[in-house]
C-alpha cells in the first residue's frame, strides 16, 4: 500500500510538532532552512506521473474521444532525477533509484556507473570500467540483483555477485534499490537488493521509437569500437496490448599497463614483482522484450525476457623479476626472469524470463509470477600461461620506487634471445548457474475503522544450481617441437608505458607449435579435479504482513520465513588419491520487519525500520573439493552458516520542489557468522598440520553510517542560472570484526574492517540545462578500502586499495526535436587503480587505464 500525500484526517503541521523528537525537529529545522535559502526550492506539489492509465476493457480508448493535444515527452537530467525522486517517495521501505526519462535514457551508459551515483553505493571496477556494486560498504557478494523480480545467476563459478557492466543503460526503465526489506521481498541480502526493470510499453508516454549509434576511443590504445541501441515501444489493441523491444551492441578495445608485487615484502624489502601489459577487446550484446497485455482495470499480465552477452578477449604479456636476496629500492643484485603469454576469449551470457500477472476479485488482488534465469560462463581452450624462463641469473637488476617498482637490469634481461620456453598451460572452464522459482501474492485492502489496511501474504519456492567444470593441460618444452627460444615465438614490444618491456610473445605461434600434439596425455587431473562441483539450494519462503494507514503514520509490519536445504558435491584429493566428496545441511530463518513512516508535512517524512536478512555464503567459500599434500591442506567448507544480520535504519526526507530532494539517514547492522580465510592448523581435527587454509564463521560483525543527500534544480535563480542542476550525496561507514587462528597453541584475535568497505564515500555532480543542451560533470570518490587480508597474524602482510578519485562528463545536444548529439569522457582525471601491502608506499598492485571518449548519434523517429 502506497501512502496517501494529500489526507483529509491529517493534522496540521503546527500540532505535529510537539509530538516530535528533538532530533527530528533539529533536522527538520535545517531542511527547512535549505528550502528557504533560495536554491530554486518550490513549495508546489510534484507533477503527476506522465505514464498514461491503460485503458478499460469495456470503454473506447481516449485517443478516439478526446480532442487531439501535442505529446510532452520529458528528457534530461530533471526528468531523471523527478522519476527517481517518486519512485523513492512512493515506497513503503527505504530506497534509491536511478530512472530512465521518457525516452528511455539513463544519466550513464551502464547500470554499475548509474548506480554509483546513488548515496551509499560505492564501484569496484575492472580494467577502468564500473562493475560490481558495494551497498553500505558490503560488497557484491553480500547484495543481490534480480531483473523485473527474477534473480540473476551470476556466471562467475565463485562468486554470487552480479556484473552489471553487461547491462546496458538504454534497455533500463530503472535501477531501485532497496535498503531495507519488507517480508513480501526476498531476504537475501545484507546491503541492499538491486533491482533492474527493463522498460515496458506502458512506462512511456506514446509510441517510441529511437535509435543510438556511436563509437569509443581508448586514450591509452588509440583504438576505436562502435557501439549501438535500438528501442522501440508501443500500446496496441486500443491500449490494452503493449510491446517493447530493445536491442544494444558496444564493442570496446582498449588497454592497461600494470606493475604489481602481490605483496612480496619482507621487512621493507621486495623479493619479486611483475610488469604486465594488458590488450583487451570487449564486446555487449543485449535484448530485451516485454509484452504487457492489460484487457480491463483488474487484470494484468506481463512477459519479461532479457539476455546479455559479454565477451571478454584479453591477451596479457607478463615481464616477472625475482630477486635472490630481497632488496630495497636501488639495491642491485642477482635475480631470475621468466616472460608469460595468457591469451583468453572469455563468454558470459545471462538470461531472464519472467511470466506473471495479477488479477483483481472484488477486495481480493492476486499476484503471480514464474521466473526461471541462467547465467553462464565459457572459456573455450585456450593459452593460461607459456612460459619462458631466462638462462641464467641475471646481475646488477634491482627496482626504484616502491609504489611504482621500475625494472633497473642489464641489457640482455630485454632480449628474446635470453629466454627458453619452460611450459605452456593450457585451460578451458565451464561455468552455470540456474534458478527458477514460482512466486504467488494474495493481498486484500480493507477498513478497520477508520484505519486503511492491506493485508498481504504469500510464498516463494526457488531451486538453484551451480557447476563447474575446468580442464587443465600443461605441455612441457621437451614435448613442444621446433626451438625453443623466444626468438621463435616473440612480437615486438607491447606498448607499454611504466618502462622498457622488451619482447611481447605471439598467441598464434604458440598455438600453431602445439597444433597436432594429443592433448590426452598432458591433463594435470588434480588440477582439472577439485575445482569441479555441483551445487544446489532449494529455499523455500513463506511471508505475512500488514500495511496500515494511521495517517500521518505508515506502519508496514510482518514476519517471512525462509528455509534453505543445501547439497554439494565434489572431488577431494589425498596424496594424489582422489575420492568423492558430499555434503548436505539445512537451516531455518524467521525474520520480522518493521517499517515506519511519519509525513510531517505534505514535503517532508520521517522514516524508520527493523528488519532482519540473510546471505548464504559465495560459492567459492562453499566450494566442496580439496587438497591434502602431506601436512598441508587447502578446502572449502560447505558446512559455513549463512550471514545474519540485524539492520535498524531511521532518517528523514524532504521534497524540494519538482525537481529536488534533501535526505539524511542513519544505519546499523550486527552480523552474525561473519566468514573470513585462516589457517586453522593446530585447532581440533587439524593438530597434525603445518598448513590448513580454509573458510570460517567468525563472531559478530558490526558495521554503521550516515548517508546524507542533496539534490536540487535551480529553477528559481535567474537567467541563464535557472538552467543548472547540482546534486552531492556522501557516505560515512565504520565496521569491525575479529577473525583469529590458532598459533603456538592458543587462539590469536584481531580486529579488522570488512572487505570492500570504505569509510567515506562522496558523490557530486554539477549540470546544466537549458534548450536544447544538456551538461553533466560528475565526480566519485572513495577512500581506502581492505582488499584482502594478507595473514591474520600480521596486519602489515593485508591487501588495501587506495583513495580512488574520477571525474566523468557528459553533454547532450538537440540538434532538432529528432537528433541528439552526445558525448562522454570517462575518467578524466586518469585516476590510477593502486593497492598497498601495510603501508602506501609498498606496491601490491599500480595499474593506470587512460581516459575513455565515446561519441554517439541518437535519432528520435516518434
Amino acid at each position: 500500500m502506497r501512502r496517501q500525500k494529500e489526507n483529509s484526517t491529517r493534522c496540521p503541521r503546527a500540532a505535529l510538532r510537539p509530538r516530535l523528537s528533538s532530533m527530528a525537529v533539529g533536522v527538520l529545522s535545517t531542511l527547512s532552512a535549505l528550502t528557504a535559502m533560495g536554491v530554486g526550492a518550490q513549495t508546489t506539489p510534484p507533477a503527476p506521473a506522465t505514464t498514461p492509465p491503460p485503458a478499460t476493457g469495456n470503454s473506447a480508448p481516449a485517443a478516439k474521444t478526446a480532442q487531439p493535444i501535442e505529446r510532452i515527452v520529458v528528457t534530461g537530467q530533471r526528468a531523471n532525477i523527478r522519476k527517481a525522486l517518486k519512485i523513492q517517495e512512493d515506497a513503503d521501505n527505504i530506497v534509491s533509484a536511478v530512472s530512465s526519462d521518457d525516452i528511455g535514457q539513463l544519466p550513464d551508459t551502464n547500470a554499475a556507473e548509474a548506480l554509483a551515483r546513488i548515496p551509499g553505493l560505492s564501484v569496484e571496477r575492472d580494467q577502468g570500467e564500473g562493475r560490481y556494486v558495494s551497498v553500505r560498504g558490503l560488497g557484491a557478494d553480500l547484495n543481490s540483483v534480480t531483473i523485473n523480480g527474477a534473480l540473476v545467476p551470476a556466471p562467475e563459478s565463485s562468486r554470487r555477485g552480479v556484473m552489471l557492466d553487461v547491462l546496458p543503460a538504454g534497455l533500463i526503465r530503472s535501477l531501485e534499490v532497496s535498503k531495507t526489506l519488507t517480508p513480501d521481498q526476498d531476504a537475501n541480502s545484507l546491503g541492499g537488493t538491486i533491482e533492474v526493470k527493463t522498460l515496458s510499453a506502458f512506462d512511456l508516454p506514446g509510441r517510441v521509437f529511437n535509435a543510438e549509434a556511436g563509437g569509443s576511443r581508448d586514450d591509452n590504445t588509440r583504438q576505436n569500437g562502435p557501439k549501438a541501441t535500438a528501442l522501440f515501444a508501443d500500446r496496441l489493441m486500443d491500449g490494452k496490448f503493449g510491446v517493447a523491444l530493445g536491442a544494444s551492441y558496444d564493442k570496446r578495445k582498449f588497454g592497461s599497463e600494470n606493475v604489481e608485487t602481490g605483496g612480496a615484502w619482507d621487512d621493507g624489502k621486495l623479493e619479486e614483482f611483475e610488469r604486465r601489459d594488458y590488450r583487451i577487446t570487449r564486446e555487449r550484446e543485449a535484448f530485451s522484450v516485454n509484452l504487457d497485455f492489460r484487457p480491463t482495470t483488474d487484470s494484468k499480465w506481463f512477459l519479461r525476457a532479457f539476455q546479455s552477452k559479454f565477451s571478454d578477449d584479453e591477451v596479457r604479456n607478463a615481464h616477472a623479476i625475482e630477486f635472490a636476496d630481497a632488496q630495497a629500492s636501488g639495491e642491485l643484485g642477482d635475480a631470475e626472469a621468466v616472460r608469460e603469454l595468457k591469451a583468453r576469449v572469455e563468454t558470459q551470457k545471462i538470461r531472464s524470463f519472467v511470466l506473471g500477472g495479477e488479477q483483481k476479485f472484488g477486495d481480493w488482488k492476486v499476484n503471480l509470477a514464474l521466473g526461471a534465469s541462467r547465467a553462464t560462463e565459457k572459456t573455450p581452450e585456450s593459452i593460461g600461461g607459456a612460459v619462458f624462463e631466462g638462462d641464467d641469473d641475471f646481475a646488477n637488476t634491482g627496482f626504484t620506487n616502491g609504489r611504482q617498482p621500475s625494472l633497473i637490469g642489464p641489457t640482455s634481461i630485454l632480449n628474446a634471445s635470453a629466454y627458453e620456453l619452460d611450459e605452456i598451460e593450457l585451460e578451458a572452464n565451464s561455468a552455470k548457474d540456474t534458478e527458477r522459482h514460482v512466486k504467488l501474492d494474495f493481498s486484500r485492502r480493507m477498513q478497520l475503522g477508520l484505519t486503511d489496511v492491506e493485508l498481504k501474504f504469500g510464498g516463494k519456492l526457488s531451486r538453484r544450481t551451480k557447476t563447474n567444470d575446468t580442464d587443465i593441460w600443461k605441455i612441457g618444452a621437451d614435448d613442444v617441437p621446433g626451438s625453443s627460444s623466444l626468438s621463435s615465438f616473440a612480437t615486438g614490444s607491447p606498448d607499454y608505458r611504466l618502462g622498457a618491456f622488451g619482447p611481447g610473445i605471439d598467441a598464434g605461434s604458440v598455438l600453431s607449435r602445439i597444433a597436432g600434439i594429443n592433448r590426452a596425455g598432458f591433463r594435470e587431473d588434480e588440477d582439472s579435479a577439485i575445482d569441479d562441483y555441483t551445487m544446489k539450494e532449494r529455499i523455500d519462503a513463506a511471508y505475512l504482513m500488514g500495511t496500515f494507514n494511521l495517517s500521518p503514520l505508515f506502519v508496514t509490519a510482518g514476519v517471512r520465513h525462509e528455509r534453505t536445504r543445501f547439497e554439494a558435491d565434489g572431488t577431494g584429493i589425498t596424496d594424489g588419491n582422489f575420492a568423492p566428496v558430499r555434503a548436505s545441511r539445512s537451516q531455518s530463518d524467521w525474520m520480522p520487519a518493521l517499517h515506519l513512516r511519519y509525513d510531517l508535512d505534505k514535503e517532508t517524512a520521517v522514516r524508520a525500520a527493523l528488519t532482519q536478512s540473510v546471505v548464504r555464503p559465495s560459492f567459492g567459500q562453499l566450494a566442496p573439493g580439496f587438497v591434502i599434500d602431506g601436512d598441508e591442506a587447502s578446502f572449502g567448507n560447505p558446512n559455513l552458516k549463512a550471514l545474519k544480520s540485524n539492520n535498524l535504519d531511521l532518517g528523514v526526507e524532504r521534497r524540494l520542489g519538482e525537481v529536488g530532494a534533501v535526505s539524511a539517514y542513519v544505519f546499523a547492522k550486527r552480523i552474525k557468522n561473519f566468514i573470513y580465510q585462516t589457517d586453522v592448523a593446530g585447532s581440533p581435527g587439524f593438530t597434525n598440520f603445518d598448513e590448513a587454509v580454509t573458510f570460517v564463521n567468525g563472531d559478530t560483525a558490526r558495521l554503521h553510517g550516515l548517508e546524507l543527500s542533496w539534490t536540487q534544480a535551480l529553477t528559481n535563480l535567474p537567467s541563464p542560472f535557472n538552467g543548472l542542476v547540482l546534486g552531492a550525496n556522501a557516505t560515512f561507514v565504520d565496521s569491525r570484526a575479529d577473525i583469529a587462528r590458532v598459533d603456538g597453541g592458543r587462539t590469536v584475535k584481531r580486529r579488522i574492517a570488512l572487505p570492500s568497505q570504505s569509510d567515506r564515500v562522496f558523490n557530486v555532480s554539477l549540470g546544466y540545462e537549458a534548450g536544447p543542451l544538456s551538461v553533466r560533470l560528475a565526480a566519485n570518490r572513495k577512500s581506502p578500502y581492505l582488499l584482502e587480508v594478507g595473514d591474520v597474524l600480521d596486519a602489515g602482510k593485508d591487501l588495501t586499495v587506495d583513495s580512488q578519485t574520477q571525474v566523468d562528463f557528459q553533454l547532450r545536444y538537440r540538434l532538432t526535436k529528432q537528433i541528439q548529439l552526445g558525448f562522454e569522457g570517462l575518467n578524466l582525471n586518469n585516476e590510477k587503480y593502486y593497492v598497498y601491502q601495510g603501508n602506501t608506499g609498498q606496491n601490491a598492485q599500480y595499474e593506470q587505464y587512460g581516459r575513455t571518449y565515446k561519441f554517439t548519434v541518437k535519432i528520435n523517429l516518434f
